[in-house]
């Protein structure tokens, strides 16, 4: 069988950020109020818990936005997050060899609208959201690469990680795999170059 290429999104594949192009002083007042003074919420909106709308209509509230104003701008900036083509192509390239699967924390917006418009499922033979599996990677020691690998008919050994969380590769690391870690020196296109 094919080895498993585990591939993440944000801060792999992409570094866009949620409502980007909104206005700069309501942009800097959604982060800290969301990924900074409200981390369990952000949180619970990874596993599930809370839908994009819940989101936006919550930040709405807080810096008393129009719901409509947060909310368009949020898809649009979802539907056109900077992904390299070149760094696709390659992983296209890459599923002769191995079974690629982006794994990702994230929310329901990027399955929503982030997948369907940067065509991503054509890209990736599975796509695996931590929204809709009620679970991040780092879950109980990293048991999903486990059950992924398991699933496959291959074994972790012969499986690699490239994510940006250096936790995440240590863990990798420990579960016998082979991680590859995303910095601004070793980024995506680096490690998938020596494949």
């Amino acid at each position: 069988m094919k080895p498993i290429l585990f591939i993440d999104f944000d801060g792999t594949l992409c570094n866009d950020k949620f409502w980007r192009s909104i206005d700069p002083v309501i942009f800097e007042k959604i982060q800290s109020f969301l990924f900074s003074e409200n981390k369990s919420v952000k949180h619970d909106w990874m596993k599930g818990v809370y839908s994009s709308e819940d989101i936006n209509r919550l930040i709405a509230k807080e810096l008393n936005v129009p719901f409509e104003k947060i909310w368009n701008v949020f898809v649009e900036d979802c539907k056109t997050m900077a992904i390299s083509r070149n760094s696709l192509d390659r992983i296209k390239e890459l599923r002769n060899d191995h079974i690629v699967i982006l794994v990702t924390d994230n929310m329901d917006c990027f399955t929503r609208f982030t997948v369907p418009a940067q065509k991503l499922d054509s890209f990736f033979d599975y796509i695996i959201n931590s929204f809709e599996v009620k679970k991040f990677k780092e879950y109980n020691e990293g048991e999903i690469f486990i059950r992924l690998a398991d699933r496959a008919g291959t074994k972790i050994e012969d499986c690699i990680l490239i994510d940006n969380s250096k936790n995440l590769c240590t863990l990798f690391s420990k579960l016998g795999g082979k991680s590859h870690l995303v910095t601004s020196e070793t980024p995506l296109d680096y490690w998938l170059d020596k494949l």
